[in-house]
C-alpha cells in the first residue's frame, strides 16, 4: 500500500462515520417517544377545538351585530316619519288655526327630541363595541347595585299596584363590571316589565357560583305572554314591519343589554317565558331572564 495515500484513506474513514452517526441521529429524531406524540395530539386537538369556538363566537357576534344595526334603523324610522309628517302638515298649510299649527310644532319637537335620545343611547353602545370609549372594568359592590335598582323602581311598582321584591345577598359580594353600564342593563331588566305588567310580582335575586366563578342575578316577572312575541322575533329572525313608538321598544332595550354584558365579559339569557318551553323549573306564565358576571374572588386576610 502506497504510504503516501494513507491520510486520504483516513480521513474518508472518518467521513463515512461522521455522516453514519448522523444519519442515525437524524431517523431517531424522527421517531418520537409515544407519551410525546400524544402529548403533540391532545396539543393540536385543543387548539382546534379553540379555533371552532372561536369561529362560532365570531360568527354569532356577526349576526348580531347586523341585526342590531337592521334594527337601529328600524327604531329611528318611527320618530322621523313622525316629524316629517308633522312639518308636512304645517307646510301643506292644513292646519285650521294657528293653535292647531302649534300643536304640530310641538309633536314635532317631541319627535326629534325622542330621536336625539335613540341616538344618543345607541352611540354609546357603539363606542363602547368599537373601543373608542372604554368601560370602567372594577370590582362593584353587589349589594350597591342591587339598592339602587330598587330605590329606582320601587316608586313605578307601587303606582301600578306592583309588588316587587328585590333579595340582597346575605354576605358582601363584588363582581367585576362597569358599575354605570351593569346598573343600566338591571335597570332595563326591571323596569321593562313594569311597564307592561298591570298586575303580579317581579322579583330580583342572585346566585353566587364559586366553581364557575360566576354570579348569576335572575330577574322573574309575570308580564303578559303577548309582549314577549316581539323580543323573540327580534332575537331569532331580526327586525319585524310592525309599528314601533318613539322610545326603544323592549326587544330593542334586550338586545342592547345583552351587547352590553358580553362586553363586560358576561351573558344575559333568557331562560323561561310565557310563550316557549322553560330551560328551568319555572312557574308556567313566568319571565326568567338571567345576567351572569365574573365573581371577583376577595383573598383572606
Amino acid at each position: 500500500m502506497d504510504w503516501i495515500n494513507l491520510p486520504s484513506l483516513l480521513i474518508g474513514l472518518g467521513l463515512g462515520v461522521v455522516m453514519s452517526q448522523l444519519r442515525r441521529s437524524n431517523r431517531q429524531a424522527l421517531v418520537l417517544p409515544a407519551p410525546t406524540a400524544d402529548a403533540a395530539v391532545l396539543r393540536l386537538q385543543e387548539q382546534l377545538k379553540q379555533t371552532e369556538l372561536a369561529y362560532q363566537m365570531a360568527a354569532m357576534m356577526s349576526q348580531f351585530k347586523a341585526g342590531f344595526l337592521a334594527r337601529t334603523s328600524h327604531e329611528l324610522r318611527s320618530p322621523l316619519n313622525s316629524l316629517i309628517g308633522s312639518h308636512q302638515l304645517i307646510l301643506s298649510d292644513l292646519c285650521d288655526d294657528p293653535a292647531e299649527e302649534r300643536e304640530f310644532i310641538a309633536q314635532a319637537h317631541g319627535a326629534a327630541l325622542k330621536m336625539m335620545n335613540l341616538i344618543d343611547r345607541i352611540l354609546e353602545v357603539a363606542k363602547l363595541e368599537h373601543g373608542t370609549q372604554q368601560m370602567e372594568i372594577e370590582p362593584v359592590s353587589l349589594l350597591q347595585v342591587l339598592q339602587e335598582i330598587q330605590q329606582l323602581t320601587c316608586l313605578q311598582a307601587q303606582n301600578r299596584n306592583l309588588r316587587l321584591q328585590v333579595v340582597m345577598p346575605e354576605t358582601e359580594v363584588y363582581v367585576l363590571a362597569d358599575l354605570r353600564r351593569l346598573t343600566q342593563v338591571l335597570l332595563t331588566l326591571v323596569d321593562t316589565p313594569i311597564s307592561l305588567m298591570q298586575e303580579g310580582k317581579i322579583t330580583v335575586s342572585t346566585i353566587v357560583d364559586p366553581t364557575s366563578k360566576q354570579v348569576h342575578i335572575l330577574v322573574e316577572d309575570q308580564r303578559p305572554s303577548e309582549s314577549w312575541q316581539e323580543p323573540i322575533d327580534l332575537l331569532q329572525h331580526g327586525p319585524s314591519e310592525r309599528g314601533i313608538v318613539g322610545n326603544l321598544s323592549s326587544g330593542m332595550q334586550l338586545q342592547m343589554s345583552q351587547l352590553l354584558m358580553e362586553l363586560m365579559q358576561g351573558r344575559l339569557e333568557i331562560l323561561a317565558t310565557p310563550i316557549r318551553e322553560a330551560l328551568t323549573n319555572a312557574e308556567p306564565g313566568l319571565t326568567q331572564i338571567q345576567c351572569s358576571v365574573p365573581l371577583v374572588v376577595l383573598e383572606p386576610e
